[in-house]
């Protein structure tokens, strides 16, 4: 009996340095994982407003602007000013990309309504970011009520509000998730715009990390899902979106979605039970705000006008 225990203990020990170097690689990959998915794809942005004042001339002045989000870091992104006492809308873009995607729809809701028009770089993203990461929606929530601090303290020439009380938010995916979260949060937000929109934080990690590794595993999603919420030591928060929706009371809501957006349809189909309040759906769009850059002709067009009118409409 006493062999068979020294033996156990020498084969555990041999084991050890088997386990310990399985252990360190196991957290080694977890951490380039987090790393990765936390510091989404960065590219040139798709137009600047110095470009574009090349092509439209003096008539619409599109300014790059800083503030401060609500845990003191830095934002940042790029303003057309309205008609005087008019409302504003944030634009929202999706994971991986930056303010340039919205830029075109932006531009045209201010020609159509004479709206102020706010375009912000979502945390982590954009060229050389203030903030290096995202947190999956959970403090773009919270730099969304930021960024409407912001345009409440815009003045005129005469130094009056330039904005008026209503504002508006339009979001794709993340955008999506961060401007229902921050609607839920500040009544001001009289009109909601949301593409595509996922069920949790956890439902953009784990497109995240298939997109990231190339591999669509539960074990693997589970297991870097728990380091990223040690790696934000308790700030990242999944509060599904359909609590979220159910805060809300009196604002007027248009959900987006369409068969290229994948699994992000089906999750914004099931929201539509959850306000509290009147919803338009229109889940079956052969366009969603995913494919909105490289849209053109009547797909295009029919896109943007569907967002402008809604506004428009409910916004005034």
């Amino acid at each position: 009996m006493v062999r068979r225990q020294r033996l156990g203990k020498k084969f555990f020990k041999s084991l050890l340095p088997i386990l310990l170097l399985l252990t360190v690689a196991i957290v080694a990959a977890l951490s380039l994982i987090v790393y990765g998915i936390t510091r989404p794809p960065r590219s040139a942005y798709l137009v600047t407003p110095e470009a574009f004042s090349q092509i439209s001339g003096p008539a619409l002045k599109v300014s790059d602007q800083t503030w401060s989000n609500r845990d003191k870091t830095q934002a940042r992104g790029w303003l057309l000013r309205g008609a005087d006492g008019a409302p504003a809308v944030v634009l929202a873009h999706r994971y991986g990309v930056d303010r340039s995607w919205l830029f075109n729809l932006g531009i045209k809701i201010n020609e159509t309504t004479g709206f102020t028009i706010l375009w912000p770089d979502l945390r982590g993203h954009g060229l050389n970011p203030a903030v290096n990461w995202t947190s999956f929606g959970t403090l773009e929530g919270d730099d969304t009520l930021a960024a409407l601090d912001y345009l409440r303290g815009l003045k005129t020439a005469t130094g009056e509000k330039l904005v008026g009380d209503k504002v508006g938010l339009y979001g794709i995916e993340l955008g999506a998730y961060a401007s229902l979260r921050a609607a839920s949060k500040d009544p001001s937000v009289s009109v909601l715009v949301i593409d595509s929109v996922p069920k949790d934080p956890d439902d953009l990690l784990r497109a995240a990390v298939r997109q990231d590794v190339g591999i669509d595993s539960r074990l693997l999603t589970f297991l870097s899902r728990m380091a990223t919420r040690a790696y934000f030591f308790g700030r990242y928060e999944n509060m599904p979106a359909c609590d979220l929706a159910a805060l809300l009371k009196n604002q007027k809501i248009l959900l987006l979605s369409g068969a290229d957006a994948g699994y992000l349809r089906d999750s914004t189909m099931a929201l539509a039970s959850c306000f509290g309040t009147s919803v338009e759906s229109k889940t079956d769009l052969p366009l969603t705000g995913f494919r909105l850059p490289s849209a053109t002709g009547e797909q295009g067009e029919g896109y943007d006008r569907l967002v402008i009118e809604f506004f428009d409409r409910n916004l005034r």
